[in-house]
């Protein structure tokens, strides 16, 4: 569908057990759907995340239960809304070093973040494109 993008994921100085799963952004990005932000976010696997914690223990965060690694420009979290690694990378598509959330994982996603505005968009942008994809217009 899309060109691998120029993720920099040897920034990150850790050799991952499982490829990590793009999300957010920059997986609406991969699509062609919008641009990315700023941040470049992953669902990594729970051992990946213990190995990331203990190298930046000053980077740890905790959202209900989903638990990051968040430096610099990448977020590496064990799930999102407690989905995680295993649960969302069904269908994922393989590019590079990394994988990329299937369309309707990442459709999933962001209908439950619809309280907030740029989510509520993406889900449109998401739907219009599942809908092109049905009847051939991509």
């Amino acid at each position: 569908m899309a060109q691998p993008l120029d993720i920099p994921l040897h920034q990150i100085g850790f050799r991952f057990t499982m490829p990590p799963l793009l999300i957010g952004g920059m997986a609406m990005e991969w699509y062609g759907l919008r641009n990315a932000g700023a941040d470049i976010d992953f669902v990594v696997a729970r051992a990946d995340y213990a190995g990331l914690a203990a190298l930046h223990p000053d980077h740890l965060k905790d959202l209900h239960g989903d638990l990051g690694v968040c430096f610099e420009q990448f977020e590496l979290w064990t799930s999102i809304y407690l989905f995680d690694y295993d649960a969302l990378t069904f269908g994922a598509l393989e590019c590079d070093a990394y994988r990329v959330i299937a369309l309707d994982k990442l459709l999933l996603l962001k209908c439950l973040g619809m309280d907030q505005p740029k989510n509520a968009a993406d889900v449109r942008l998401i739907a219009q494109r599942i809908r092109d994809l049905q009847y051939g217009k991509v």
